[in-house]
């Protein structure tokens, strides 16, 4: 009986190891709406909860750019406490928005990847003045980190849709290689936006990026799928 029982746990697990896998998001399984993709340019305001306050810290502008076979997103930050632009290039396949580059500047580096079947590019470390050549080689597939939190919008949202997003994500100060995200909660709420009430999607989610100990909020008009704030 012992044995016979031990068996059984050890099958079970491994069904269970199986299921989670196949249930993270990925380019294999995506269930985004892409009818709900075009191309537009959107702009919203970043905010920080700082001991109970919310705080501007910034704002967002990101540019889409919709094609047959690839979606163009370019992203520009700029943040209170700094005079200089954050610019991210985002290119992913429309069908089903595998990676295909990603780069970054700001003043603190600059960051290329161009991802095939093997992710290459570089980093700049701006303070430091040194360049790391970059080589990975991906076991899964993943999203580009960069291009999650528009995912997020082209979702099935409902009241309570959680679910985990695999990302690739290069930070040597912090995490290399696939990781992931979470959407932790999802709810219907009404907001105050430019003076007018907005069904909105709540959705909170939080990465492996930092430790999953920060939470993002975004809100996402229910209509037209824009993140508002």
């Amino acid at each position: 009986m012992k044995k016979t029982l031990y068996i059984l746990l050890i099958i079970f697990g491994a069904s269970v190891r199986v299921f989670s896998q196949e249930t993270l998001l990925s380019p294999l399984n995506n269930p985004a709406h892409k009818n709900l993709i075009k191309s537009e340019t959107s702009e919203m305001t970043w905010f920080m909860l700082k001991d109970s306050l919310i705080v501007e810290i910034g704002n967002v502008q990101t540019k889409i750019q919709k094609e047959k076979e690839r979606l163009y997103i370019i992203t520009t930050v700029n943040m209170k406490q700094s005079p200089n632009e954050w610019i991210d290039s985002t290119i992913v396949e429309t069908l089903n928005f595998k990676p295909i580059y990603h780069s970054s500047f700001n003043q603190q580096r600059d960051m290329v990847l161009k991802f095939g079947k093997k992710i290459t590019g570089y980093y700049f470390d701006k303070q430091t003045e040194t360049k790391t050549q970059i080589s990975e080689v991906a076991d899964k597939p993943f999203f580009d980190s960069n291009f999650y939190p528009q995912l997020i919008r082209f979702l099935p949202l409902k009241d309570t849709y959680s679910s985990t997003i695999s990302i690739f994500d290069y930070n040597p100060s912090s995490v290399i290689g696939i990781i992931t995200a979470t959407i932790k909660n999802t709810e219907q709420t009404t907001i105050s936006f430019n003076g007018k009430k907005r069904q909105v999607w709540k959705v909170e989610t939080t990465d492996d990026i930092s430790n999953n100990a920060a939470i993002s909020t975004y809100y996402i008009d229910t209509s037209t799928r824009k993140v508002l704030i």
